[in-house]
């Protein structure tokens, strides 16, 4: 039976003294008593529910606590507040349980370099408790569907990353763990690599399996998850199908338009052009003047825009378009992009 995950009000916090630099190296910060230590809040009350059997995603910049949501829910990291549960039981209070449910991919392979391919999987087999017949026929399916069969019997040492990711998630796999993690799979894979890994998630996920990815990229999110949640500085900003959340930005079209200067009354007549759903002004890093345009036409707009801007002696220096995506929904809520 398919498994759901749950999250309420998930608070984690990290206590991180920073080092002292001393020339070349860094000396070890002496504690001042009494003086409180920096903290970095990775998680900020997340609350989500996964349905069972669905393919969901995390979406999100680096140190958005994508991964410190995964170490909860996969027992690695114990939250400072709020809850976890996988199907009926509760992460913390039934580790055990929970592990046997679950397998996971981390962000980097932990693979054993002594091990070959093929012992690497039945040593994991057997952690589960598989008996031989079973833990040598998964292995060898297992082996064939990643393409590895090829190179079993050797350590695994020598294999290239895209082979070490494919190995790793292979192993998630050998138990047969009714809902499957994975931090950034595709991060650093070849185009075909990553394709496959697709499609291998997706038969996976057809077998009844409920999967949790976390990733920043855009074409993974808008391609393979059935719903996902955009989060930044630890919360959730949005919730839904890839469709639900494109079709939600203001207009769908971004026209990032950067000029040498401006008055306010030229961006209420920008503001007033057709189509034009909302005007952001926003500061460029060298110190010029951006403004972010939502609207419902992209390339059909922009001769009005260089039409207002000669009869209001603006000058233009770059206009760029983007068509809806979930990158103009993150940019629409925190001014950044999703890759930053």
């Amino acid at each position: 039976m398919p498994c759901g995950i749950r999250t309420q009000v998930l608070r984690k916090v990290y206590a991180s003294p920073a080092p002292a630099a001393s020339g070349g190296g860094f000396l070890k910060r002496k504690r001042t008593k009494g003086k409180k230590q920096p903290q970095i809040v990775a998680l900020n009350g997340l609350s989500l529910e996964v349905i069972p059997g669905e393919i969901f995603g995390l979406l999100g910049p680096n140190g958005a606590g994508k991964s410190t949501t995964v170490g909860i829910l996969t027992t690695r990291v114990r939250p400072t507040e709020g809850t976890a549960w996988i199907g009926e039981h509760n992460v913390w209070e039934q580790q055990v349980a929970v592990k046997k449910m679950i397998g996971v991919v981390p962000q980097r392979p932990n693979l054993d370099f002594a091990l070959t391919a093929r012992e690497i999987l039945t040593f994991h087999g057997a952690y589960f408790g598989l008996d031989a017949q079973t833990k040598t026929s998964r292995a060898d399916a297992l082996l064939d569907r990643f393409q590895l069969t090829e190179r079993a019997n050797q350590i695994v040492r020598g294999f290239s990353g895209g082979m070490m990711q494919r190995l790793s998630i292979a192993r998630a796999m050998m138990h047969d763990p009714q809902v499957l993690f994975l931090d950034e799979p595709s991060a650093g894979l070849d185009p075909q690599t990553r394709l496959l890994l697709w499609e291998i998630i997706r038969e996976y996920n057809q077998s009844g399996k409920t999967i949790l990815l976390t990733t920043h990229n855009m074409e993974e999110a808008d391609g393979l998850f059935q719903r996902l949640a955009i989060i930044d500085h630890g919360s959730m900003i949005a919730l839904g199908s890839p469709t639900e959340l494109k079709n939600s930005v203001p207009g769908g079209f971004l026209l990032r338009l950067r000029f040498a200067g401006y008055s306010p009354e030229f961006l209420g007549r920008l503001e007033a052009l057709a189509g034009v759903r909302e005007v952001r002004e926003r500061d460029d890093a060298n110190g010029e003047k951006s403004v972010d345009v939502y609207a419902d036409r992209g390339g059909s707009l922009v001769p009005e825009i260089a039409g207002l801007t000669s009869s209001a002696a603006v000058e233009l220096r770059d206009v760029h378009i983007s068509e809806p995506s979930l990158e103009n929904l993150f940019l629409h809520h925190t001014g950044r992009s999703l890759r930053e």
